[in-house]
C-alpha cells in the first residue's frame, strides 16, 4: 500500500507531536494534573459517513452531521469527555461544561482549517424532562469526541482528541494515532447502490382517526383564543424483516434529499436517532448568526406548472403566511431579548424533493458574551415546532400526543472552541432500534386548518422518510 503524502509527512514528523505529548505530561506530573490534547491533521478526502460505518463500535456514542449543498460533513466517534443530564438548567449545565473543557484543552497540528480543534458535539430533547422512563436519550447530550473527522469544500481533517495524564504512555498515543491513519488510508468509498424500498414486515399505517380528533380539538381552543398555533405530530411504527442499515439509511437520504441536513446520533446501547432536516435553528460563524423562520406547507407538483401552482397557493394563502408571521415574530423578540439586532430578510420558498414551505432567513451580529446555547435555549421551541403561545402549546403537545417526542424537533448540533456552530432542528428523523423504527412528523395547526390536509401533510413528510429505511 502506498502511504499519501500528507500521511507520510505525518509519520516523517511524528517526533514533533511525541515531543510536545512528552512537554504536556511533565506539566500533568509537576501540577497533578490531566489535560487533553487536541491534534488536527490535514489527510487525504474520504467519505465522513464511510468512517462512522467502519470504524464505530456498538458500545460507542457517534454523531453524524452533513450538508450537502454547502460541500461539509462530519462525523464524531466515542468521547473522551460528557455530559448527559436531564432538567431545567440542561443549557446553562452544557455551556458550563464546554467552557470547563475548553479551558483544559491544548492544540497540536492546523487548526486553521475548518472543522479543526475541538469540537462538542451536543443534542437535547424537546423537552426537558422525558416522561417516558425507557425513552433511550436523555434530554441534554454533550460531548467531545475521540475521533472526529470532516470535509469542507473537498478538504478534509482528522482531529484526535486525547487525556494526558503522567500515567498514560505517550508512545503508544502515537502509535495508535499512525495505526488510525493507515486504517483510514485503506478505507474506500464505495457509491450508492441501494434499494430504496425496505423489506418490512407489514404495511405500515397511522391512526388518521386519532390525529384528526386532535386537531379538531386543537381549533377549538384556537377558536376560544387560548392560543393561536400548535404543532401536532404524528408517529408511524415499523418493524422491518432484518435489523435496519444505519449507514445505508443515511445514504439513502443524503441522496434523495440534498438540500437538507442529514443527521444521526446513537447513544452507545444500539439505539440511533437520524433524518434529514429542512430547519436550520442558528448557524454561527465569525459572530455572524443566521437563523431560519421556515413555516407554512405545500406540496411539489407532478409537473412544472402543477409546482408553480402550489408554490403560488402557498405564498398567497392567508392561513400559510399567518403560520409563517408567527414564526418571524417569535425569532426577532427572542434575539432582541438577548441584546441581538436581527436583521429580517426577503421571504422565500424553500423547496425540497417532495414538499415547499415558505422560508425568511434572519440575521443577527453575536456579541462576544453570548454563548451560542444560550441563543439555543432562547430560541426552542420555535411555534414552526411548538405553537403559540409556546408554553400554552407545549402543555397542550403534552395532552394530544401518547408519544414521548425525544429528540423529535429539537435541537441537533455542534460547537466549536471559538463560539462557531451550526444547530438544526430534529424533523423528518427517526428512532432506530434494530429491527424496529418510529417515525416522526408533524404539521402546524392555526385557524382555517384542515384537518383532511394537515393529515395528509403528514403523512407526506412521513413516506418521504420512510423510502429511506432499509
Amino acid at each position: 500500500m502506498t502511504v499519501s503524502p500528507c500521511r507520510s509527512n505525518f509519520f516523517v514528523k511524528h517526533k514533533d507531536l511525541y515531543q510536545f505529548l512528552l512537554s504536556v505530561q511533565e506539566n500533568c506530573l509537576k501540577n497533578d494534573c490531566r489535560q487533553i490534547v487536541s491534534i488536527s491533521l490535514d489527510i487525504d478526502w474520504i467519505d465522513p459517513l464511510v468512517v462512522l460505518d467502519r470504524l464505530t463500535q456498538a458500545n460507542e456514542i457517534n454523531f453524524y452531521f452533513e450538508n450537502k449543498g454547502k460541500e461539509e460533513a462530519i462525523a464524531a466517534i466515542d468521547a473522551v469527555a460528557k455530559l448527559q443530564i436531564d432538567g431545567e438548567e440542561r443549557f446553562t449545565q452544557a455551556e458550563y461544561f464546554i467552557k470547563s473543557c475548553l479551558k483544559n484543552i491544548i492544540n497540536f497540528g492546523n487548526t486553521n482549517q475548518p472543522f479543526a480543534g475541538s469540537h462538542f458535539f451536543c443534542y437535547f430533547s424537546f423537552f426537558h424532562q422525558n416522561t417516558q422512563t425507557n425513552y433511550p436519550f436523555p434530554s441534554a447530550t454533550i460531548f467531545l469526541p475521540r475521533w472526529q473527522i470532516a470535509v469542507k469544500n473537498q478538504q478534509c481533517i482528522l482531529v484526535n482528541n486525547i487525556i494526558i495524564n503522567a500515567r498514560v504512555n505517550v508512545q503508544k498515543i502515537v502509535q495508535n494515532l499512525q495505526s488510525k491513519l493507515k486504517l483510514l488510508d485503506s478505507l474506500e468509498y464505495y457509491p450508492s447502490k441501494f434499494d430504496l424500498t425496505a423489506n418490512f414486515s407489514k404495511k405500515p399505517v397511522t391512526n388518521s382517526t386519532q390525529f384528526k380528533r386532535s386537531v379538531v380539538s386543537a381549533l377549538e381552543k384556537i377558536k376560544s383564543n387560548h392560543l393561536s398555533k400548535i404543532v401536532l405530530a404524528d408517529a408511524l411504527d415499523v418493524k422491518s424483516s432484518n435489523n435496519f442499515n444505519l449507514f445505508k439509511s443515511l445514504d439513502n437520504l443524503r441522496q434523495i434529499h440534498p438540500n437538507c441536513y442529514i443527521f444521526s446520533t446513537s447513544n452507545g446501547k444500539g439505539q440511533s436517532f437520524i433524518g434529514a432536516s429542512p430547519e436550520r435553528l442558528i448557524s454561527i460563524h465569525s459572530q455572524q448568526l443566521i437563523t431560519d423562520a421556515l413555516a407554512g406547507s405545500a406540496p411539489r407538483g407532478k409537473t412544472p406548472a402543477e409546482d408553480a401552482a402550489n408554490a403560488n397557493r402557498l405564498l398567497e394563502s392567508e392561513k400559510e403566511r399567518h403560520e409563517h408571521l408567527l414564526v418571524i415574530d417569535f425569532i426577532t423578540q427572542r434575539l432582541s431579548q438577548l441584546g441581538l439586532l436581527p436583521q429580517v430578510l426577503a421571504p422565500r420558498l424553500r423547496q425540497l424533493s417532495n414538499i415547499q414551505h415558505l422560508w425568511t432567513p434572519i440575521n443577527a451580529i453575536v456579541p462576544a458574551n453570548v454563548h451560542p446555547l444560550k441563543i439555543v435555549s432562547q430560541l426552542h421551541p420555535t411555534p414552526a415546532v411548538a405553537g403559540a403561545a409556546r408554553d400554552i402549546a407545549c402543555a397542550e403537545i403534552r395532552r394530544y400526543e401518547s408519544f414521548e417526542r425525544g429528540l423529535y424537533a429539537a435541537p441537533l448540533g455542534w460547537i466549536d472552541s471559538h463560539g462557531n456552530c451550526e444547530f438544526i432542528v430534529g424533523i423528518r428523523s427517526a428512532l432506530i432500534d434494530g429491527d424496529r423504527a418510529r417515525l416522526y412528523a408533524g404539521a402546524g395547526i392555526v385557524a382555517g386548518s384542515d384537518p383532511d390536509r394537515e393529515f395528509a401533510e403528514v403523512q407526506l413528510k412521513l413516506q418521504a422518510l420512510l423510502k429511506a429505511l432499509v
